[in-house]
């Protein structure tokens, strides 16, 4: 009798297309915010979605959590949240005499802060060891962060009641900044059939486990960017230090980052090489938010997609692999 023969491991476009559909079955309409919000998880980064209330931000960071089986927290920033409710704190045991640290919810693979710029810019800067450093300090103590580990962050529009802004050196932590924008008339009837997307998001069910990230996103990390494209990054940042409506162009992190989500962009399209079109679709989300504009840019016109595009239009594509 013959063994039955072992199904052959998925690949990685089959993986990623599992995780988008299964977050497309809650978030309608909105296909490649989706791809590009997986994308950064992969890249090994964190996620800011920016938008006005009630278009599905928390919905898409809820979905993309429970996608995949691993442990996720949920965090609603507000006014009184403090460093310590994200951290945790040194808790005194009576038995032992001694104090026991009690993790707060940072120690998740996937962490939904929501509502970020609600919280006191002190309680923010909580997160900024985290998010590059994969650690917290806690009593002069460093704790590790599981692998993976993203910070899903959604925030309101800066200019709405009770809101904080960001300030630049966390929003240079963020992989890609998205906007959702409204749903098309078909996907906000999609909605409506599946009764809100509550209903929805309690059906969903995760089809990918924790160790499949992981070696997805070691996939992403062996992704070969050519000499000629990794100098038209360097090109890309070079020219917005020069750019005219720019106060401050792109830091050398920010070439890293759009690196990552180059590589994390090839691959999901079946590629382990990179070519210039990888990086002029995940361009913008990646660096739109990390440069800083002139006070009058915006009476000439100017807004930081717009700068992007610029940048993309001043600097020769590369030829060849």
């Amino acid at each position: 009798m013959t063994a039955a023969p072992i199904p052959p491991s998925p690949t990685f476009s089959q993986l990623f297309d599992a995780i988008t559909q299964n977050i497309s079955s809650v978030v309608h309409g909105k296909r490649e915010a989706i791809d590009l919000a997986v994308m950064c998880l992969l890249a090994e980064g964190h996620l800011l979605i920016e938008d006005v209330p009630g278009v599905g931000k928390t919905s898409l960071a809820k979905a993309m959590a429970a996608s995949i089986d691993c442990t996720w927290k949920r965090v609603q920033f507000t006014p009184d949240l403090l460093p310590a409710d994200l951290v945790g704190v040194s808790v005194f045991q009576r038995a032992t005499e001694s104090f026991v640290f009690q993790p707060g919810p940072m120690f998740a693979n996937i962490v939904l802060a929501d509502e970020i710029n609600r919280a006191s810019p002190k309680t923010q800067s909580a997160l900024l060891e985290a998010m590059e450093e994969r650690q917290v300090s806690a009593d002069g103590v460093s704790h590790p962060l599981p692998h993976p580990f993203m910070v899903a962050a959604t925030q309101n529009p800066v200019e709405q009641e009770g809101t904080y802004r960001l300030p630049e050196s966390q929003l240079d932590r963020f992989l890609m900044r998205l906007s959702l924008g409204y749903p098309g008339r078909d996907a906000e009837l999609a909605i409506l059939d599946s009764n809100g997307a509550a209903d929805a998001l309690h059906l969903l069910r995760p089809v990918i486990s924790a160790s499949e990230v992981v070696r997805m996103c070691q996939a992403v990390r062996t992704v070969h960017i050519a000499d000629p494209l990794k100098g038209y990054m360097v090109d890309l940042a070079e020219a917005s230090r020069n750019h005219p409506g720019l106060l401050l162009g792109l830091s050398p992190r920010a070439t890293l980052q759009l690196a990552r989500a180059t590589r994390a962009h090839a691959a999901a399209h079946g590629r382990d090489y990179a070519i210039p079109d990888d990086v002029k679709v995940v361009a913008v989300p990646v660096l739109a938010h990390r440069v800083v504009l002139r006070p009058d840019a915006g009476a000439r016109g100017l807004n930081a997609e717009l700068v992007i595009q610029d940048l993309f239009n001043a600097v020769p594509v590369p030829a060849g692999r």
